[in-house]
Formats: structure tokens, C-alpha cells, sequence
């Protein structure tokens, strides 16, 4: 039996383009509410869509509306906006009342707009990991490198690091080096987190990007993922390696993820978070 027509709220990252991908390979009908200044347009490629910014959840709405949507999905990745970039429309307003302008862009609000959408407004929502099951991150090792000893103990350390940063409502993902938590992912995301660590001086991979979901994060939406560039930033930052909460992270293109890992010397590993 077919899955009702779906409503994809799509921000940055390949997420979004992996979920439309689902839907024309399944059949599946589905409108798209592209994000401005988030979403990828090359993803955008004849598939239904309208360009929509943030702070415009009463036009979102009339469009899902009007398109016949009956369940949701937030995939992707939303840069934190200004309040006054942000301009809310009254229906936003009402949803970031509930949260405060302080909640922007956080675990607060993505739990208050999915209220909102479903408790308020009807819709059924939907987490990407229930659509594409097979993206979710797997306990173990992906590929040929396994963690040493030291990199077991920089990944204690950044568990540990990650969800007091998620308890914060900060981010989800630090970096470890020789038991040192050296860097902290903000609103600006793991890739700017990455572009800021620098290599070891001695030339060789060490020390470990570590990704988990937050104490309180809402499953249908910013679920920790990584992906191809991800390792490629990892790498640029000499990393050994990238350690995921299992079961509750995503890993995108996992072939692609596992190849360039291996041709890196480096190791992705599923680990279960105490």
C-alpha cells in the first residue's frame, strides 16, 4: 500500500535530494518546500517544488495545503538565522513565541514547529531515518581501519564531550586529539567545525571527529549525518578518523563513505553512546 503524498521541508546537505530520490524510485508523490539560503537547487531538478524563505511557516503551510501533503518530512541542515533575516510571518511568530528568539534554529525550536505541524495544523511527521532506513548508522566498522587503543580513548572522551555540548542545545559533533576535546561544533555545523582544526604538526592522522545526538533531540529532525565530504574534511583536518552514535546518526552514500575512508587510511565506526 502506498505511503500518503509527502511534504519534504528541505534545508542544506544531501539529505533532501536522498529522500527525492526514495520517492521517484518508490513512486511515491511528493512536494518539496525548499528553504532559501539552505537548500541545494542542483537537487531541485524538475521535482515539484516552491522556494520558501525560513520565517514564511503561514505560506508553507497553504502550499501543503493546496498540494494535498498528508505527512512531513525536515530533512537537512538550517543555518541559524538573525531574527531580523528571519522575518516571521504571524504564523512563525506564534511557533518561536513558544521558544523565545534564543531558540532559533535549536533542538526548542524544531520540537515546537513539529508540535505546531502536527498537533495544531494536522500533518503527520515523519524522521528520515523512517524513510530511509538503510542510511542509518550501523554499530562497528565500515571499512578495513578499526580505532587503536588511542583512538578508543579519544572517542570515550568525545562522547562524553558531545552529549554535554547536546545538553547545551549547541551542537552534536567535537573533535578529539590525544584526549583533548580541541574543537566544538556551534550553529555554524560540522564542516566550519572541521575548517578550523588544524593537522597534526608531525605530519601523521590522529585524533577524532565524533558525532551524537543530543540528550533531548527530536528524532524526526537533525539527526547527526555525515557523508563524503565529511571524511574528505576530516582528512583535511588529519583526522584518523570518525566515530558515529550508532542507531542514531545517518550516514549518507555509505559505499562512498566507506571507499574514500579506506583510501585515506582512516576508520568510521558505529559506536553505542552510554
Amino acid at each position: 500500500m502506498m505511503r500518503p503524498k509527502l511534504g519534504i521541508i528541505a534545508g542544506g546537505g544531501e539529505l533532501p535530494g536522498e529522500i527525492i530520490k526514495q520517492c521517484l524510485t518508490s513512486g511515491r508523490d511528493f512536494f518539496v518546500i525548499a528553504l532559501k539560503d539552505q537548500a541545494d537547487p542542483d537537487l531541485l531538478t524538475d521535482v515539484p517544488h516552491e522556494w520558501i524563505r525560513l520565517g514564511a511557516a503561514g505560506k508553507s503551510i497553504k502550499l501543503l495545503r493546496q498540494h494535498e501533503v498528508k505527512e512531513l518530512v525536515l530533512a537537512g541542515s538550517v543555518k541559524r538565522p538573525t531574527l531580523s533575516a528571519l522575518r516571521p510571518d504571524l504564523r512563525s511568530a506564534r511557533i518561536f513565541a513558544k521558544t523565545g528568539a534564543a531558540g532559533l534554529g535549536d533542538d526548542g525550536l524544531l520540537s515546537a514547529l513539529i508540535s505546531a505541524l502536527q498537533d495544531q495544523e494536522g500533518f503527520t511527521l515523519v524522521g528520515s531515518d523512517d524513510l530511509l532506513p538503510d542510511l542509518v548508522a550501523p554499530e562497528g566498522v565500515l571499512g578495513r581501519v578499526s580505532p587503536s587503543k588511542i583512538d578508543h580513548d579519544d572517542i570515550a572522551t568525545g562522547i562524553k564531550a558531545a552529549r554535554e555540548l547536546g545538553c547545551q542545545d549547541i551542537g552534536q559533533a567535537v573533535v578529539v586529539r590525544n584526549g583533548c576535546v580541541i574543537g566544538r561544533e556551534d550553529e555554524q555545523g560540522t564542516d566550519a567545525l572541521l575548517k578550523a582544526v588544524r593537522p597534526d604538526s608531525a605530519g601523521v592522522l590522529s585524533g577524532v571527529l565524533v558525532k551524537t545526538a543530543k540528550p533531548q533531540q527530536e528524532r524526526r529532525a537533525d539527526l547527526p549525518t555525515i557523508g563524503p565530504e565529511t571524511v574528505e574534511g576530516a582528512y583535511s583536518a588529519g583526522l584518523a578518523g570518525i566515530a558515529l552514535e550508532a542507531h542514531s546518526a545517518l550516514i549518507l552514500d555509505r559505499s562512498k563513505v566507506s571507499e574514500l575512508a579506506d583510501h585515506h587510511g582512516m576508520f568510521v565506526v558505529g559506536v553505542k553512546s552510554a
